[in-house]
């Protein structure tokens, strides 16, 4: 089969998912279980299967391997400094260039230092060079001034470092410029660029690259190959990768166990199980043995496949084989295991290799302990943290301890929850608000309060909920217990801290804002909660009448009564109905605070709201404000407090009044009653009238008199004549004529006639 295409074998579907990479024997730190990428979720970069030891059929492998060797030996090459200057010159120049802007001044200092250039300082230069641009500036620079000629490993390094940026375009102009400078190509050169192209996710021109290679007279061995298929296989493209498979059968280049054992993790990557299963027989069909890392990549797959019993025989065909299984063997197994949900064979095969003297590493707990969580066995998985702890093992996926710390606390054991978030802290993890917040809903459930309050003051004094690299918030079903515990315990103030830095991430709770306001009202600083109040109305969070209330009472017991209608006013607006007890309150202390049109105002509120009971104070403010000379606004009030169904004892007000000597205020509040035609004692009526005329104001008293008579209100008012006679003294005869007709002709007839009231409202006038 050796020079035969498998293009024609093969029946393909589209692809539509990936699967992860295949499990390779390589550092057992080293994730090589990556979860499925999903269209919503852009694929990582996969890991892929390493190269193992070369076998003697594997010449072109190992010369390759070789060089890489080589090259990494190479990285830095030793200098020999002045004694006089501890730092060495190509540290200094780095330092000059990162430092300072590229300029003929910086060239000429450099020039300074070093006034000649050899090989080893200018590869030094470009490996200690802190960034690539100045890396690609240097180069650039010593070659155009003529000051060294850079060979095929300068080359090597400048390309390598850009394809690192990404830098690909100026990668691929150095390298296709070296013959200008006498310098050859190798095909380690064109590799280091298509693997580059491939990492920054470009396959066509990683492609292109790769072809190019033939047009230019690069030979291309094996390991281009395999380059390019590790490009191909990462973006799914797995007909791609097919057709220059079978390019390379047809070029005569045969494939090694390191090429199958890419392709089959590139199938099992892109879910082409049938594919992949086809290549492991063509790769035993030419006698190349699986190795390692090709039973790691097949357990991987059946893996993916959720294909255990298939795994487990590859398992121990694996071991029949004498290839002892690595860490990364009994890692995909457990995930395997877990997956299926058989966490008690993944606990098996942990205590096993354990007894073989495999220790299990960071990726192998992080894939159990989900395991572990979801299976209800937090024994086992407590059991597990302290050994990844005691280790000092820190897995990859931090998620994996809001789960422990959940289940632990689902389960009722709070000690070991928080034993979890000590771990985090002991392997250098960061912790975050979720973490805090799960303890925090948990122990105040669990009514342990103070242990909430000290995990509070952690995430206070450390600011871990401001962490701007956090992705897991606290919840409200956290803070809102907490805050109100707070509030509910003189501890407003920390309570307020926290809520502003959740603000300060977006949050806007009512709940929480209402507990704050309550709080500050209760613990006796109601101007901190109507500041709490101001930023809701800002931020349009309602707000509770409980907190209004709480406000109020606590600017009334301040004596503070002036705030107290202002918070009132703002509770009115905000459509809430204050019971009569607020109102009366608020009503009753600015009265003796001697502010009684505010009042006034406050009771114009209250009964606009339908509060119509306990009027003893209304009235007393009505009398207030007669007596005070704010008459109008009294009897705006009283007409509003008869249009509401109120009762108005009216005479007691002209009582009040005539013994107060208010005549103006008496002879409004008469002129309003007979304009609506109120009902009053006519006792009330002469009071106002002896008033207006011991006071020596005749012609009101006479207009209201004749007002009443006008409206035919009868009345024996014994001043009748004192009234006639003072009209008479101050020369208005006219007045005092018809008055006194009027009064001689109601005492003939019952009622005036219509002609005499007329003749009284015109001389009144």
């Amino acid at each position: 089969m050796a020079g035969t295409s498998l293009s024609k074998s093969f029946r393909l579907k589209p692809l539509h998912n990936f699967c992860t990479a295949a499990a390779a024997d390589v550092v057992p730190s080293v994730d090589h279980t990556l979860p499925l990428p999903t269209p919503e979720t852009p694929a990582v970069d996969p890991p892929l299967p390493q190269k193992p030891v070369p076998a003697p059929d594997q010449e072109a492998a190992a010369n390759y391997q070789a060089r890489e060797i080589q090259s990494s030996e190479r990285r830095r090459l030793p200098r020999v400094t002045r004694q006089n200057n501890p730092e060495k010159v190509e540290d200094a120049i780095c330092r000059m260039m990162a430092n300072r802007a590229w300029t003929t001044r910086l060239q000429n200092s450099i020039r300074s230092l070093v006034p000649e250039f050899d090989h080893s300082l200018v590869y030094n230069v470009l490996h200690g060079a802190r960034n690539s641009e100045h890396a690609l500036q240097f180069f650039r620079w010593v070659e155009r001034s003529g000051l060294h000629k850079h060979d095929k490993e300068t080359h090597m390094k400048m390309i390598q470092i850009l394809g690192r940026a990404s830098k690909l375009n100026h990668a691929r102009c150095i390298l296709l410029d070296m013959p200008k400078k006498g310098v050859e190509w190798d095909e380690d050169m064109f590799v280091l660029l298509i693997d580059s192209y491939g990492k920054a996710g470009i396959v066509q021109e990683a492609v292109k690259v790769f072809d190019k290679m033939s047009e230019l007279g690069v030979k291309r061995s094996i390991n281009s190959y395999d380059t390019l298929f590790k490009v191909i296989f990462r973006k799914g493209r797995y007909m791609m990768a097919k057709r220059y498979f079978n390019k390379m059968l047809n070029e005569g280049i045969e494939p090694t166990r390191h090429t199958y054992n890419i392709m089959l993790w590139g199938f099992f990557l892109s879910l082409k199980w049938e594919t992949a299963m086809r290549f492991y027989e063509d790769m035993n069909s030419r006698g190349i043995s699986p190795d390692v890392v090709t039973y790691n990549t097949m357990i991987n797959g059946y893996y993916r496949f959720k294909r255990m019993e298939d795994a487990e025989k590859v398992f121990v065909e694996m071991k029949g084989r004498n290839l002892a299984p690595t860490v990364i063997s009994y890692t995909t197994m457990i995930k395997g295991y877990v997956a299926v949900e058989r966490v008690d064979d993944a606990l098996r095969l942990l205590e096993e290799m354990k007894s073989f003297a495999i220790k299990p590493n960071a990726v192998t707990y992080s894939t159990l302990l989900p395991g572990l969580c979801g299976a209800g066995k937090m024994t086992e998985a407590k059991e597990i943290l302290k050994e990844m702890v005691a280790k000092h093992l820190a897995p990859r996926d931090n998620s994996i301890f809001i789960k422990l710390i959940s289940k632990q606390c689902k389960a009722g054991d709070l000690n070991a929850a928080v034993d979890v978030l000590k771990a985090m802290i002991g392997l250098s993890i960061p912790t975050e608000a979720g973490h805090y917040g799960v303890l925090i809903k948990y122990l105040c459930k669990a009514e342990e309060y103070e242990r909430a309050v000290k995990l509070v003051d952690k995430l206070i004094e450390k600011e871990i909920i401001l962490r701007s690299q956090s992705i897991l918030e606290m919840e409200a079903s956290a803070y809102n217990p907490m805050i109100q515990y707070l509030c509910s315990n003189g501890h407003t103030k920390k309570a307020e801290t926290l809520f502003r830095q959740l603000m300060k991430k977006g949050v806007q709770d009512p709940v929480a804002f209402n507990n704050l306001i309550c709080g500050h009202a209760k613990e006796g600083f109601p101007d901190s909660a109507f500041e709490i109040l101001k930023i809701m109305g800002r931020r349009g969070v309602p707000r509770n009448p409980e907190a209004y209330s709480l406000l109020i009472e606590s600017y009334l017991g301040k004596g503070e009564p002036s705030d107290a209608k202002t918070a009132l006013d703002s509770m009115i607006e905000e459509g809430h109905a204050p019971d009569s007890s607020i109102f009366r309150s608020v009503m009753k202390s600015l009265f003796e605070d001697g502010r009684v049109q505010t009042a006034s105002r406050v009771m114009q509120s209250m009964v606009e709201k339908g509060v119509t009971e306990n009027m003893d104070l209304v009235a007393q403010i009505v009398e207030a404000l007669l007596i005070r000379g704010h008459v109008e606004e009294a009897l705006g009030r009283i007409e509003l407090l008869i249009n509401s169904g109120c009762s108005v004892n009216i005479d007691h007000l002209f009582s009040v009044i005539c013994e107060k000597d208010k005549t103006i205020a008496g002879m409004k509040l008469l002129d309003f009653v007979l304009e609506r035609d109120f009902q009053v004692d006519s006792k009330s009526c002469d009071k106002v009238l002896d008033a207006l005329l011991a006071a020596g104001k005749t012609h009101k008293a006479y207009s209201i008199l004749s007002k009443m008579m006008e409206k035919g209100r009868a009345t024996d008012w014994s001043g009748c004549q004192d009234l006639i006679d003072s009209l008479n003294r101050e020369g208005l005869s006219k007045q005092a004529d018809i008055l006194s007709r009027a009064v001689k002709g109601s005492e003939k007839k019952p009622h005036s006639s219509n002609k005499e009231k007329k003749k009284l409202s015109a001389a009144a006038a």
